[in-house]
């Protein structure tokens, strides 16, 4: 157990695109630093990220992984985050807790849109963050192009801290733009120094002013030796870019390919002079309390071993093995390698360590021993866009589902579950098919409760178009003793869209008792659970306006019966109509994608409110709609694929509609004729 305290440390997230190389990057930070004695790789499934199985049985990343090693006497915490877009949450909550994120992507200009969401959140966060484009083996545009293609989508200016040197596709080194001193790349080793390729000196030139008169822009010195043609000394570009970079103001730029170490020393150099330390971080996110231990859930794990993990990351003061934090007495601290972990003896401020055993903290949770302390800001939890049915296939384990999902949602707050009032199924949300697949994945490995799936149920409703009076309903049983026998007569009328429903009653002299009339109301409202065409009813009025009793044989359950077969009748004859929710829904796409968002919505007959250009995301739009619930199951999946897997929307319920003739027909006949 080494509890070497070291001179500083950064916290890093690795975010980007799926397919980009995030987990690769990590894998080869930690070989070149001497954490691990040999790299992974995701195809054989024996990467320190990726780690749990349902990861390696996709090959892609499905929760955030950590990871640490120390590097010139810091000491680095790397978390490596999720790409896909239905597995943002992780990603999201992650970044609230590092000092610092280096962005992967590959050099591609097609896939460069995929980036927008991320800076986005990036620099309302003001977090700083690097650029590392990947994968510099597989460039199909020019360096230049792939700059300003990644400027396009990135509100904070980005400078090239490197130019690549190519060899034909193959990127064989780089120009340190600092220095202006080039080197060459060699597989397992460090670059050394060439001469400078004069080839390139134009195009350096170009990218190295631009630098710095990106960094000008922040300092005034340094625009007036541009001005004068004074060379600035590496030391005044170095102490630029750690104070813009610290205030993400900029956003360097590197290139590589992390599969076979290229570029991955001078990014780690780069982290260690120009990234924000952790006190720079907490001066910015928090005011000092007297020193007391303040620290934020980042991330919450159950282990098949050891239980509840909170990873956490301490903004102040230090934790210890059984502190008290929020009312809870900790478990042990540990540190995370992947899967593996080493327990420790106590976690200072600027580290991320893993707590065991704290019940009912929640990821985003501030905790301290302090109840006084501000509450840290979380990320905005997204709101669910997919949704499945679930039944467990043995009908015995329905008793273990409710405390697994409770589980399941405390590792990720993007799903979401309910039991729907009037359909009866347990739904479970999430941000797409293979997020929900993932945590069905779950449910049968962790806790042995395989699931039969579906999609859900459409909550439709019926209600009626026309008024029918003085209907009449008798119900009379004779089976020797007491008889029952009651006798109603309704008034039945249709209410406005969203009323509900209404009962009165205007009886006069007695003819149904006082004590019989909560037994009419008790009957139209069963009838109304499920009408004539096999769903609830809304939006109707019942005026009971007269009736007759028998001394001996009435009842409160007689005359319930008797307003059943009342509206029986009565309903019948007064045109029931089919109701299907419609939702208030926005989606964000980027602006060249509107048109094609437009047909998306109105092929699935949706009537659209309005669409804007957003003022807070320059070149995305934002388009307002209602649109019909039948048509939401796979709404996601196809907005995905028309705006390059960017196109998001959120949804509330807003109002019942009339489904159109023809397919309200259709739905009685899928569902039964008459009835579900």
């Amino acid at each position: 157990m080494n509890e070497k305290v070291k001179s500083g440390s950064r916290n890093v997230a690795i975010v980007g695109p799926y397919l980009s190389g995030k987990t690769t990057l990590l894998e080869s930070l930690l070989f070149v630093t001497e954490a691990i004695s040999r790299k992974g790789n995701i195809k054989d499934g024996n990467t320190v990220g990726d780690s749990a199985n349902e990861a390696r049985d996709r090959r892609m990343s499905i929760e955030v992984n950590t990871a640490h090693t120390d590097y010139h006497d810091i000491h680095f915490n790397f978390i490596d985050c999720p790409g896909s877009v239905e597995f943002a949450q992780e990603t999201y909550n992650a970044l609230m807790g590092v000092d610092a994120a280096i962005v992967v992507c590959e050099p591609m200009r097609d896939r460069v849109l995929t980036l927008a969401p991320l800076f986005k959140f990036l620099d309302d966060w003001e977090i700083p963050h690097i650029v590392f484009v990947n994968k510099m083996d597989r460039a199909n545009i020019h360096v230049l192009e792939t700059l300003n293609a990644l400027k396009a989508v990135s509100s904070r200016p980005l400078v090239a801290h490197q130019y690549p040197i190519m060899q034909g596709e193959q990127l064989t080194g780089f120009i340190d733009m600092v220095s202006e001193k080039a080197y060459q790349y060699h597989v397992g080793a460090p670059a050394d120094s060439i001469p400078f390729p004069e080839e390139l000196k134009v195009e350096e030139h170009i990218a190295r002013a631009e630098m710095l008169e990106a960094l000008a822009d922040f300092d005034d010195h340094l625009l007036e030796e541009l001005l004068e043609d004074i060379e600035p000394p590496q030391e005044e570009i170095i102490k630029d870019l750690k104070l813009e970079l610290g205030a993400d103001l900029v956003v360097p730029v590197f290139f590589g390919v992390a599969e076979q170490d290229y570029g991955v020393r001078p990014l780690l150099e780069a982290m260690l002079r120009e990234a924000p330390d952790p006190g720079m971080t907490m001066a910015r996110r928090l005011e000092t309390i007297n020193d007391v231990p303040i620290a934020q859930v980042l991330k919450t794990f159950y282990t098949p071993q050891g239980g509840k993990l909170s990873l956490v990351r301490v903004w102040q003061g230090t934790l210890t093995d059984g502190i008290v934090l929020n009312g809870i007495r900790a478990g042990g601290l540990y540190r995370l390698m992947g899967q593996q972990q080493q327990q420790i003896n106590q976690a200072v401020a600027g580290e991320i360590v893993a707590i065991s055993r704290l019940e009912n903290i929640k990821t985003g949770d501030t905790i301290s021993p302090n109840s006084q302390v501000t509450t840290l800001p979380k990320a905005e939890q997204l709101k669910p866009v997919f949704a499945l049915a679930i039944t467990p296939e043995k009908r015995n384990d329905e008793v273990k589902l409710s405390s697994a999902i409770t589980k399941l949602l405390e590792e990720d707050p993007s799903l979401a579950w309910e039991q729907h009032r009037d359909t009866q199924e347990v739904i479970l949300w999430g941000q797409g098919e293979i997020h929900l697949q993932v945590a069905l994945d779950r449910l049968r490995r962790k806790y042995n409760l395989p699931m039969s799936t579906r999609l859900p149920q459409v909550p439709y409703k019926e209600t009626i178009r026309k008024s029918v009076n003085s209907v009449h309903g008798r119900y009379k049983h004779q089976s020797g003793g007491h008889g029952q026998f009651g006798d109603v007569y309704l008034d039945i009328n249709p209410l406005p869209r969203g009323e509900g429903f209404n009962f009165n009653e205007k009886i006069v002299g007695g003819v149904v008792p006082r004590q019989y009339i909560p037994g009419v109301e008790m009957g139209v409202r069963e009838f109304l659970t499920h009408g004539p065409l096999g769903f609830p009813m809304v939006d109707v009025g019942v005026t009971l306006t007269n009736g007759s009793y028998h001394s001996v044989d009435s009842s409160e359950q007689a005359f319930k019966q008797a307003a059943r077969l009342a509206m029986q009748t009565g309903v019948t004859l007064a045109q029931p109509t089919l109701l299907e929710p419609i939702l208030k829904v926005d989606v964000t796409n980027p602006s060249e994608f509107t048109s094609k968002v437009l047909q998306l919505l109105t092929g699935r007959r949706g009537q659209i409110l309005g669409y804007e250009g957003r003022h807070d995301w320059q070149g995305w739009d934002h388009v307002s709609a209602y649109l019909p619930q039948a048509e939401m199951q796979n709404f996601i999946v196809e907005l995905r694929s028309l705006t390059l897997g960017v196109g998001s929307f959120h949804w509330e319920q807003d109002h019942l509609q009339e489904v159109p003739e023809k397919l309200a027909e259709r739905i009685l006949i899928i569902n039964g004729g008459n009835g579900k």
